[in-house]
């Protein structure tokens, strides 16, 4: 089987002569071989384990046909290594029994060191570079500060952010304090992750649409763009051609220009933009990711179709464009109807391609 290089490329904004695709939160609960696994085992038992990391990441490549794998993880599991105590509640998603909401909350923690913490994902991603050595580039990711210093505040997923926001205001010393340590965990986090193998990393902002502009760029912006910043160079310095940086700051259509302003090679958008709008508001020394609905994988094959054809002729011929769901995929999606949009975004975007050659 010859090495598809095509995701490699985009990233780096080279010419590719159709348009990689894969999806966030591929490997995951959608498909019956993973659910079949989680049965047995405990979400983060699973995120701990090298092997089952491994089989998990492989499914999508070897059942769906995405151009790139993503390691089976969490952005959360560095928590433990910076003193917080988390825990994958069933129905629930992740809680933290410690939230931070004052000042000694904030110095109680440290950066986590990421041998110490997270040593089996640097295992994970070392195995899987073999695995994957004949096959797709594999994608290293974390957490962007804003989002993990919220996961922590809140104690678990929320729609309001108030104690985010009121200790952001609030406690301005403390908020530095904490987002410095987070910026620290993240750099040494995916730093290790590519000494490890990662090809690719995405840094995931899942949370920062929640934030106003004015806040992004007061409160969370310097810490972004020092992540960014230290990360390639760090990608730069170590791998030959340097590693990709895709910057995933979901919800902040309204702020592109700051995302930029923070850095990356790719820039990550969510369904809520026109793909038109996307590729006219964003540099074109970014690559572009996304973003077709998650929930268009239920829609009739040829809305899905139709909808697939709109962004790609969107981007045109346009280097470093990467197709993806606007966000994850949803639990109850079908595995056929995300293989058949694979097929189609290949299809019709070497269509495309071939027609602006000829």
């Amino acid at each position: 089987m010859p090495y598809n290089d095509l995701f490699l490329r985009a990233a780096r904004l080279e010419p590719t002569e159709r348009t990689p695709v894969w999806m966030m939160r591929q490997a995951g609960r959608y498909m019956p071989e993973y659910r079949a696994i989680r049965e047995k085992h405990g979400f983060l038992d699973m995120c701990r384990n090298p092997e089952l990391a491994v089989e998990i990441t492989l499914q999508p490549v070897d059942l769906i046909g995405v151009d790139a794998a993503i390691l089976f993880s969490d952005i959360l599991v560095s928590f433990t290594g910076m003193g917080l105590d988390l825990e994958f509640a069933k129905g629930e998603g992740p809680v933290i029994h410690n939230p931070v909401r004052s000042t000694a909350d904030v110095d109680k923690l440290i950066a986590a060191d990421p041998y110490e913490a997270t040593g089996y994902v640097m295992e994970a991603i070392k195995l899987l570079r073999r695995e994957l050595a004949n096959k797709v580039p594999l994608i290293g990711f974390a957490g962007a500060p804003f989002t993990l210093a919220s996961y922590a505040i809140e104690g678990h997923g929320t729609r309001d952010y108030e104690y985010t926001k009121a200790l952001m205001w609030g406690e301005t010393a403390a908020w530095d304090r904490l987002l410095t340590k987070f910026a620290d965990t993240t750099i040494a986090y995916l730093n290790a992750q590519i000494d490890a193998g990662a090809q690719v990393v995405q840094l995931f902002d899942s949370w920062i649409g929640y934030i106003a502009p004015r806040d992004y760029q007061r409160y969370i912006l310097p810490y972004t763009t020092r992540v960014i910043s230290e990360v390639k160079a760090h990608g730069d310095a170590t791998v030959e051609g340097g590693v990709p940086l895709i910057h995933f700051p979901n919800g902040a259509t309204s702020m592109l220009d700051l995302a930029m302003q923070a850095g990356g090679d790719v820039i990550g958008i969510d369904w809520r933009l026109d793909m038109r709008a996307a590729v006219n508001m964003i540099d074109a020394r970014f690559g572009i990711q996304g973003n077709i609905d998650p929930v268009a994988l239920f829609a009739p094959d040829d809305i899905l179709e139709s909808m697939v054809v709109e962004i790609l002729e969107a981007v045109g011929t346009r280097p470093g464009h990467i197709f993806n769901l606007g966000h994850g995929i949803h639990k109850t999606s079908d595995p056929e109807k995300a293989k058949a949009m694979i097929q189609m975004v290949h299809h019709h975007s070497d269509r495309i391609r071939s027609r602006s050659a000829e």
